[in-house]
């Protein structure tokens, strides 16, 4: 079973790829003078991009900090000595890389016994540099998805400039080549997974009505090798109002399980299983039940609500052969994981023989063993490897026990490790450890709570020296997402701690709701019309930030990107008199038209509908785009987005910029030609989108001191 929450997130993490906006009659839109901005690719709105990115780049180049900020950040960010990240892969570890040498990457693969000497040997697989020059493409990495149990087929995923829209064609891992007359999909917002080693499910855009209003594949079709796609048949359709359709196949090592979903929603769908003769059986689960895959001929889901005995956040399985007894297969689940008032589930994986779970423990990550025992007798062990950081499940694979583990805390390099599953004593193997970037000495965190307006109390880390004075007079950073039931959790980061925490930076990074640090409860208490207290919380931290004297609003800052993006625009421009720096990035900020641009449509489950009058007026309450005033003064804001995002529409953060320049409000505005919503699609890209924010940070926020 393989099955992770990014998978059970895709509407979040993906977005659709049409450019042009949408008209509407409403006033609003009738008036609003910058619709011109929402044409991605249109002449007039990319000069208006290259204008600003000049003014941009003219002034920050100017600062004698610049260069010794780049330097550093280089220095980190091409660093030889890097700990490749890997994933098991039928008994070997494959990693994707980028150095100065390679800028798009190499695709490789090495042994456990090479990946744990000094220099490990790596055979490359796929070379994007050479490819992207060879078909004069500009290639961007976007994954693989192999086929289980031989592992000698796969599919890679291109994008052009880092899209989410992408290009799929079949690889042979044996041969390291793309298999001719092989499975390829052109560009799209696909999805293409492997049914067997000579058939395939595909969902993309066929032509008009075949994406849902969202964006997403509205029809999935079953495509026989050597047959042309136009021939294949329908075997699984949505309406156009729903959110996607996917089909898949779950390989586990008993037996491998057709299953087709219907999204309904960002947070509802219906799960359908496909027999051998086609035959399907609706799985009788409430539609806000979250499927995580298959283990030991149970299926796996997550409650979002509570259901029977079982409180919602628990994991549960019921037996396969129940799924054929309508709504009474209810009464044969059997509880794997329950949460408590600190510790919930943040997604579940399998070794061969072993679930491993990955949690939080009062926002920190614990991994939890479970052993299945005979039914109803799902046996937990926690797994050690760390005390105040995060311990979490990597990677695993169905072929065998092992598998990956990560320990990391804000001051503490990552480690990878090594573990089997089959050890009762679950020890590990230290494979790897990252070089410290920084000197941590005399550094540590510190977590406290805020109360917010309606009193609840919100968490949150604070990274600093331990000489801190509380004088009000240290530059600091709060980071914080606050949705869609991610959790923002410690790590390790040797950019921010070489040029902000060395410097006498303050780092500060929040829990609020709308998060999954706390369960599907933490996250429920802010979707819709109760999203305007997300941004009460993340004020609440500010001003405790400044009641407990660690920093005033003269040094505060705040930064956030996507769904960050919209709580960082939405909380200055309600309290602009609490920051004098705001980094918003890859934002929604028009959230009256976010669900006609791109993938908008998809996130109504989190926001709200914008034409339905009683949500259109909780979502003035706090829509940074028509918030925004000339006769406020607002702290000098830095926007920054990417002309190649199809999830969340530069549209945003181009016509917020132009609306406060035409106010009269001094801002700095940078967009990247490329990256998609990851921001960046290279390390140079990295290293002056960095560099461009630090300088930043320090202009608005350091003493002459710190610099």
């Amino acid at each position: 079973m393989k099955f992770p929450k990014w998978f059970l997130l895709m509407p979040l993490m993906l977005g659709a790829c049409k450019s042009k906006p949408l008209q509407n009659n409403a006033a609003s839109e009738v008036e609003d003078p910058y619709l011109w901005l929402e044409e991605v690719e249109g002449q007039k709105a990319l000069q208006f991009a290259k204008d600003e990115n000049k003014k941009t780049l003219d002034h920050f180049k100017k600062d004698p900090l610049f260069k010794s900020l780049e330097k550093d950040i280089r220095k980190i960010v091409l660093a030889k000595d890097r700990v490749p990240d890997v994933k098991l892969r039928n008994g070997e570890l494959y990693n994707f890389w980028q150095d100065e040498k390679h800028v798009r990457g190499v695709w490789r693969k090495t042994t456990v016994a090479s990946y744990k000497t000094g220099s490990p040997q790596w055979d490359v697989i796929l070379d994007l540099d050479a490819l992207a020059k060879k078909e004069n493409e500009n290639w961007v990495w976007k994954g693989s998805s192999e086929l289980p149990p031989k592992y000698e087929r796969t599919f890679v995923h291109l994008s052009r400039g880092g899209k989410d829209a992408t290009v799929i064609r079949e690889f042979n891992l044996k041969t390291k080549e793309f298999v001719k007359d092989g499975f390829v999909v052109p560009e799209a917002k696909n999805l293409l997974t492997w049914k067997d080693e000579n058939t395939v499910f595909v969902g993309t855009d066929y032509g008009p009505d075949s994406m849902t209003d969202s964006g997403y594949a509205r029809i999935v079709k079953v495509w026989k090798r050597g047959t042309p796609l136009s021939t294949a048949q329908v075997v699984n359709e949505g309406q156009k109002t729903d959110m996607s359709v996917y089909s898949w196949v779950e390989f586990t090592p008993e037996k491998n399980y057709t299953f087709h979903t219907r999204r309904l929603s960002f947070y509802e769908g219906i799960d359908w299983y496909e027999d051998a003769s086609g035959k399907k059986t609706q799985i009788p689960m409430p539609q806000d039940a979250q499927f995580n895959g298959v283990f030991k001929d149970h299926l796996l889901y997550v409650l979002r609500s509570d259901l029977k005995q079982f409180k919602k956040g628990s994991l549960v399985a019921m037996p396969f052969d129940k799924i054929f007894d309508g709504e009474k297969a209810q009464d044969s689940l059997q509880l794997v994981f329950a949460p408590t008032e600190k510790k919930f589930l943040q997604w579940a994986s399998s070794t061969k023989s072993y679930l491993m779970l990955s949690t939080t423990d009062n926002v920190l990550a614990k991994i939890v063993k479970v052993t299945y025992q005979g039914p109803n007798q799902w046996i937990q062990q926690e797994v050690s490897l760390g005390q105040n950081g995060m311990a979490v499940v990597a990677s695993t694979e169905d072929t065998s026990d092992n598998y990956l583990a990560v320990y990391t805390d804000f001051l503490t390099p990552s480690s990878n490790f090594l573990g089997n599953a089959e050890d009762s004593k679950n020890g590990f193997t230290l494979l790897k450890k990252s070089p410290e970037r920084f000197n941590a000495h005399g550094m540590h965190s510190e977590r406290f709570e805020a109360t917010s307006k309606d009193g609840t109390k919100i968490p949150y880390f604070v990274v600093s020296k331990e000489s801190l004075k509380k004088d009000g007079k240290n530059p600091t950073l709060l980071y914080g997402y606050g949705g869609f039931e991610i959790p923002m959790q410690p790590s390790y980061n040797g950019v921010l701690g070489k040029v902000w925490l060395e410097k006498g930076g303050v780092y500060v990074l929040s829990n609020l709701r709308g998060g999954g640090e706390f369960g599907p409860a933490w996250h429920q208490a802010v979707q819709k019309e109760n999203r305007y207290k997300v941004f009460e919380d993340n004020i609440a931290i500010a001003e405790d930030l400044i009641a407990r004297k660690i920093t005033s609003p003269q040094h505060l800052g705040i930064r956030g990107g996507s769904n960050g993006g919209l709580l960082t625009g939405a909380t200055f421009v309600l309290r602009p008199d609490l920051f004098n720096a705001v980094l918003c990035q890859v934002p929604l900020l028009d959230m009256l038209r976010y669900h006609k641009l791109l993938a908008g449509a998809s996130w109504m489950d989190e926001y709200g509908n914008p034409e339905d009058p009683k949500m259109r007026e909780a979502i003035l309450k706090y829509s940074p785009y028509q918030k925004v005033d000339a006769k406020t003064k607002y702290p000098e804001a830095f926007f920054m987005t990417s002309t190649k995002d199809d999830r969340v529409h530069p549209g945003h953060a181009r016509k917020m910029v132009a609306k406060m320049r035409a106010q009269g409000h001094p801002l700095f505005y940078y967009e990247n030609t490329e990256g998609g919503h990851a921001r960046t699609a290279n390390l140079e890209q990295s290293i002056l989108w960095n560099t461009l924010e630090f300088t930043y940070l320090w202009e608005k926020l350091g003493n002459k001191s710190n610099q």
